[in-house]
C-alpha cells in the first residue's frame, strides 16, 4: 500500500500542533542530559569544540558512517523524487572550531539531481546532535542554479541549532538551525510513544516533532523519529501536502 498509515493517537498529535507550536519561543522544557538549556531563537551558542565528536550515537538518529537512507518524497501535485541520505567518512572544521560529521543528501527526479547537500554534525558531551551549517547547490538542467540557504555556523552571524536532543521530552523546543533570513528552522518535541508506518516497516514508540519556519509561516511539517533508525517519514499538514517516507534503511 503506498500511502502511509497513521495511528488516531498520532492524528491528534497534528492537530495539537499548531497550537504547541505557538508556544515555540517560550522557555523549554527539558529532561536530564543538558536538553532543557538547548538555543531556541537568534541568541548566540558559544560552543566548545573540547566537547563534541564525530561519533554520533543519538539513538534516535545514529549517524554511522556507513549509514543509508532511502526516503520517497511526493508532493501534492504527485511529483515523485527519491531522496538519499548517507553518512560519509568525511569530517569538516567549522569556523565556530567544532569538527562535523559530513551527511550527503541527494535529491533526484526521473533520476537527475535537484538538489545535492553536504550537512554538517556533531554530537556533545550530553548526547545532543548539533547541526552545524550545510553546503548546499540546487540544479536545473543538470547544472547548479542555486545555492541559496548554504550556511556554516560561526560565518555572517550564522548559529548551529540541534537537529536532535539528547533526552526529548513532550514540549521541549529548540532551533535547527539560525542564519538570519536564510535558515531559521524550529521544532517542538510532541510526543515519544506515537506509532507511524513506511514502506521500510511499522514502528512503535516513535519520536514526533512539529517544525516550522518564520520564513514561511504558513508551512508546518511532523516528522517521525524511530529508535534506532532516525527519521522514517515526514508529513506537511499546513502550507501543502507533500510526504517523505523511508522506502530502505541500511544501518
Amino acid at each position: 500500500m503506498r500511502s502511509l498509515r497513521i495511528t488516531i493517537a498520532v492524528l491528534a498529535v497534528a492537530t495539537a500542533a499548531v497550537l504547541l507550536l505557538a508556544a515555540c519561543g517560550d522557555e523549554s522544557k527539558g529532561g536530564s542530559n543538558g536538553s532543557s538549556s538547548l538555543p531556541t531563537g537568534s541568541e548566540e551558542a558559544t560552543l566548545d569544540p573540547a566537547e563534541f565528536t564525530t561519533q554520533i550515537d543519538n539513538p534516535w538518529w545514529p549517524l554511522k558512517p556507513g549509514s543509508r537512507w532511502v526516503y520517497r518524497e511526493t508532493d501534492q501535485e504527485g511529483t515523485a523524487q527519491k531522496v538519499v541520505v548517507t553518512v560519509t567518512d568525511r569530517t569538516a572544521r567549522m569556523a565556530n572550531g567544532v569538527e562535523a560529521r559530513v551527511v550527503r543528501d541527494v535529491v533526484t527526479e526521473d533520476s537527475k539531481p535537484v538538489e545535492v547537500t553536504d550537512d554538517w554534525y556533531a554530537q556533545d558531551a550530553d548526547g545532543n546532535v548539533w547541526y552545524l551549517g550545510e553546503d548546499t547547490a540546487e540544479y536545473e538542467n543538470g547544472k547548479v542554479s542555486s545555492r541559496e540557504g548554504s550556511f556554516e555556523a560561526g560565518v555572517d552571524g550564522a548559529q548551529p541549532g540541534v537537529i536532535m536532543p539528547a533526552d526529548p521530552a513532550p514540549g521541549l523546543a529548540y532551533r535547527e538551525e539560525y542564519y538570519k533570513g536564510e535558515a531559521e528552522d524550529r521544532a517542538k518535541v510532541l510526543s515519544v510513544d506515537e506509532q507511524a508506518e513506511a514502506p521500510f516497516g511499522h514502528f512503535d514508540n516513535v519520536l514526533v516533532t512539529a517544525n516550522d519556519n518564520p520564513l514561511e509561516p504558513k508551512v508546518l511539517e511532523l516528522k517521525f523519529y524511530a529508535r534506532g533508525v532516525g527519521p522514517v517519514l515526514v508529513l506537511q499538514p499546513s502550507g501543502g501536502s507533500s510526504r517523505e517516507e523511508l522506502i530502505a534503511y541500511t544501518p
